[in-house]
């Protein structure tokens, strides 16, 4: 397997960023008529990462995650980090040549 990182251009500082989980969401709900004492904690998968990146990094994020599908998979690696998953050399190279013909320097990805 390959993985690579993925680096967004930020929004307000043109720097490249990549989203990680620093701690997982806190899921509760809050009943009209009793007390439920019920949370689930859940990180994040790799779609639902790069979705709250949405307005803070300059492309759109539900074409990034439709690039990435066409040639692999989107995974939260040790419950922190994003990254692309791949089969193949062959793959990551086609992806990486047509994240940069699609975004120009706004998405690449690094090789980890």
């Amino acid at each position: 397997m390959i993985h690579a990182k993925l680096w967004f251009r930020c929004a307000a500082m043109h720097d490249p960023v990549t989203p990680t989980i620093l701690k997982p969401a806190i899921i509760s709900w809050e009943a009209k008529h009793r007390t439920v004492a019920l949370t689930i904690e859940r990180a994040f998968n790799g779609d639902e990462l790069i979705m709250r990146m949405k307005g803070w990094v300059t492309v759109d994020v539900k074409k990034a995650i439709e690039a990435v599908k066409k040639r692999g998979w989107l995974k939260v690696l040790d419950d922190r980090e994003l990254v692309a998953e791949f089969e193949s050399e062959e793959d990551f190279e086609l992806l990486n040549g047509e994240l940069a013909e699609t975004f120009g320097d706004q998405l690449d990805m690094e090789r980890i």
